[in-house]
C-alpha cells in the first residue's frame, strides 16, 4: 500500500514537470512567432509618426513660404510708397522759396531712396529664402514619398506574417489553455511569475553540463540527484527557475552533456 502511494505521488509530480516543460515548449514557440513579427510593428508605428511628423514639416513650409510672400508683397507695396513721397517730394522742391526748404525735402528724398535699397534688400533675402524652403519642402515631399511606399511594404509584410502564424498562434494558445488546466493553479501562477521575471521567458529549464540551464550556475551533485529522482519540484536557488532533468526534456546524457 504504502509502495503504491509512493508511486503514484511520484508519477504526480513526474506528471506537473511533464506539464510545466510541454507548457513552456509552447509559450516558447508563441514567443518566436511574437519575436517573429515583433519588430514589425514597431517599424511600422515609428514609420507613422515619422510621416506625421514630415506632414507637419510641409505645413510648416507652407505657412513659412506664405510668410515670405506676404513680407515680399508688403515690401513692394513699401517701395511703391516710397516712390510715391519722392516724387511729391520732388514736385514740393519746384516750389520751394528758399534753400533751406529746398535741403530739407533733399534729404527726405536721400532718406525714401535709402528706404527703397533696404526693402529691396529684404525683398532678396526673403525671396532667397523662400526658395530654400521650396527646395526643402520639395526634398520634403520626396522623402514623404518614399517613406509612404516603406509603410506599405512594411504593413504588407506584418499582414502576411500575421495571416501566416495566425492559424498556428491559435493552436498554440488554445494547446496552452488544454495544458494550464492540468497544473493546479497555484504551481501555475508560480511559473507565470517566473516567465514574467526571466529575460528569455523561460520558467522550466533542464540541467546542462551540470548546471542551471537559465543562468548556467553549478549545480551540487545532491541537488542533481534530487532533481533526477523527480520526487519533488525544484528551482534553482540562483536564478528560481523550475529545474528539470535533460531525460525528461527528451535529451540523452551525451546532448546534455555538450558531447557529440
Amino acid at each position: 500500500m504504502t509502495t503504491e502511494k509512493r508511486t503514484e505521488k511520484e508519477i504526480t509530480v513526474e506528471g506537473k514537470l511533464n506539464a510545466l516543460y510541454e507548457l513552456q515548449k509552447v509559450v516558447s514557440k508563441i514567443d518566436e512567432i511574437k519575436t517573429l513579427r515583433g519588430e514589425l510593428p514597431l517599424e511600422v508605428q515609428d514609420l507613422d509618426d515619422e510621416i506625421a511628423g514630415l506632414y507637419t514639416r510641409l505645413d510648416n513650409f507652407d505657412g513659412e513660404i506664405t510668410g515670405l510672400a506676404t513680407s515680399i508683397t508688403n515690401k513692394k507695396l513699401e517701395i511703391e510708397g516710397a516712390k510715391m513721397r519722392i516724387k511729391r517730394y520732388k514736385e514740393q522742391q519746384e516750389k520751394v522759396r528758399n534753400n533751406r526748404e529746398f535741403d530739407n525735402l533733399s534729404k527726405e528724398i536721400e532718406y525714401q531712396m535709402l528706404e527703397i535699397e533696404l526693402c529691396e534688400k529684404h525683398i532678396r533675402e526673403y525671396t532667397e529664402s523662400q526658395e530654400q524652403k521650396r527646395n526643402e519642402r520639395q526634398l520634403t515631399t520626396e522623402k514623404l514619398a518614399e517613406r509612404k511606399l516603406d509603410l506599405m511594404q512594411k504593413k504588407k509584410e506584418l499582414s502576411e506574417i500575421v495571416s501566416e502564424t495566425r492559424y498556428e498562434e491559435e493552436k498554440l494558445r488554445a494547446r496552452t489553455k488544454e495544458i494550464e488546466a492540468m497544473i493546479e493553479p497555484r504551481l501555475l501562477m508560480a511559473f507565470k511569475r517566473i516567465r514574467r521575471n526571466a529575460r528569455n521567458g523561460l520558467a522550466v529549464v533542464y540541467v546542462h553540463r551540470e548546471a542551471c540551464g537559465g543562468c548556467f550556475n553549478k549545480i551540487p551533485a545532491q541537488r542533481q540527484l534530487d532533481i533526477r529522482l523527480r520526487k519533488k519540484i525544484i528551482v534553482c536557488e540562483y536564478c528560481g527557475r523550475i529545474l528539470i532533468d535533460h531525460e525528461l526534456a527528451g535529451f540523452d546524457t551525451e546532448t546534455a552533456n555538450g558531447k557529440a
